[in-house]
């Protein structure tokens, strides 16, 4: 009795009879053959039909397919060299699930934004089935190594009543007799509650920034890792993203090398990027971008020009380190050596992919800190809860932030984070 499988497991089956459920990616006649190419979500195949060895009524059925028609097929496991996945389906029967309508991707040239108005159908292309591959090996990479380094998921609210990345970005939404709440623009400060419990902490979620901003690089809506650890300073910070970033990368290599074909990506490049990272100030940023011929004085901070610029030469990621503390936020510890510097770093990607990770050292004395937040004009009463923890056991802590679409953007070689992610929110689009 033949027996139902994926699409990516026909290999354990040559010469069985199988079946296979899935949809038309495609098809093409010739005579008294039908060729099938379907999908399953896991793998594609070529089903070939051929008139003599099916019914008048199988191969009509054959025949009737369009483009996106769901179906059940039976057939024999053949192995075949010229086919892209090594085998082939010599189809026997054939039960039509639905005839899908005309579909209204085809195989041409589309604008972006009629991709975009059809988003909840471009997922299913090749290119997009790729990149949604690629985003769950990133998703779990970055928490199974911080599950196997002692860290512990630690969920943090998206409604909050204040904020953490600047006032001006805030969605703000009502909420009930107290009047106003806001989106989170990143779990940080909530996290930072959870290393006084368990140590290491990290949350990983949703976040909103309300930024009228058009870049390739800027969602409204987007996925963050944040993480934090007890007792970890500066330097040892870095490492740990490092070591973080570093298993990203095997772990895409190692698990989507079809998914990066298909995208074109070049592997080689991505083995290259895990090494040793670079490490500069932003002192020496500074330096190196006006020797390029940028008009850029040391307490500016970079756009995504002079990120590139700073990584074109480089085929490791780049850590610019020790930022003017004004241009940073208040929760970040001034460096001892110098009042005016901030211990934190940005990690900038290679090949002009730009900034995909944010952190520092926090400030864990209550008075320095209290003292940036009123400096900064922030509503204290709001934010007693976070100035607590420096009153109640504060520790050396530090932690960081990690934009999910972005780092996928850098592992698949696509440009627009738009893509990376199922349904992009921008200032220009909220649907579907």
């Amino acid at each position: 009795m033949a027996e139902h499988v994926l699409i990516k497991d026909v290999g354990k089956h040559v010469d069985e009879e199988v079946i296979l459920s899935g949809w038309v990616r495609n098809k093409r006649s010739s005579g008294k053959i039908q060729f099938i190419i379907l999908r399953d979500g896991t793998a594609e195949i070529q089903a070939v039909a051929f008139h003599p060895n099916l019914t008048d009524s199988q191969f009509e059925k054959c025949e009737n397919l369009t483009m996106e028609s769901s179906v059940k097929i039976w057939g024999k496991v053949k192995k075949d060299e010229r086919s892209p996945t090594g085998y082939e389906l010599d189809l026997t029967n054939i039960e039509i699930i639905q005839i899908a309508a005309e579909y209204p991707i085809q195989k041409k040239s589309h604008g972006v934004n009629f991709l975009l108005d059809n988003r909840h159908l471009w997922v299913r292309s090749r290119k997009q089935h790729a990149l949604l591959k690629i985003r769950h090996t990133v998703y779990y990479a970055i928490t199974t190594y911080l599950n196997e380094n002692g860290f512990y998921r630690y969920d943090s609210p998206i409604l909050t009543p204040n904020a953490c990345e600047g006032t001006t970005t805030l969605f703000k939404v009502p909420y009930f007799d107290i009047g106003k709440a806001y989106l989170s623009q990143s779990g940080q400060l909530y996290a930072e509650t959870g290393i006084m419990s368990l140590g290491r902490v990290y949350d990983f979620g949703p976040t909103f920034r309300a930024e009228k901003s058009k870049t390739r690089k800027h969602l409204t809506e987007f996925w963050m890792m944040d993480a934090e650890a007890a007792f970890v300073k500066h330097k040892e910070n870095m490492k740990i993203q490092e070591e973080l970033i570093r298993f990203v990368i095997r772990q895409v290599i190692k698990k989507n090398e079809n998914e990066l074909k298909t995208l074109k990506r070049d592997i080689e490049t991505l083995r290259k990027a895990d090494a040793p990272f670079k490490v500069i100030t932003h002192k020496e940023a500074i330096d190196l971008l006006q020797t390029k011929g940028y008009d850029i004085g040391y307490d500016e901070d970079f756009g995504a020009e002079e990120e590139e610029a700073i990584t074109e030469d480089a085929e490791i990621p780049v850590f610019v380190e020790k930022w003017p503390k004004h241009i940073k936020s208040f929760y970040m510890k001034i460096d001892p050596d110098d009042k005016d510097i901030s211990l934190c770093d940005d990690l900038i990607a290679p090949e002009g992919f730009g900034e995909i990770i944010g952190g520092s050292e926090r400030e864990d004395d209550y008075k320095i800190l209290k003292k940036r937040m009123k400096e900064e004009e922030l509503p204290m009463d709001e934010y007693q809860w976070y100035l607590d923890l420096r009153r109640y056991g504060t520790v050396p802590h530090s932690g960081f932030g990690v934009g999910l679409e972005r780092l996928i953007g850098w592992m698949s070689g696509v440009r627009h984070i738009r893509q990376t992610i199922p349904f992009p929110r921008m200032i220009n689009r909220v649907s579907p």
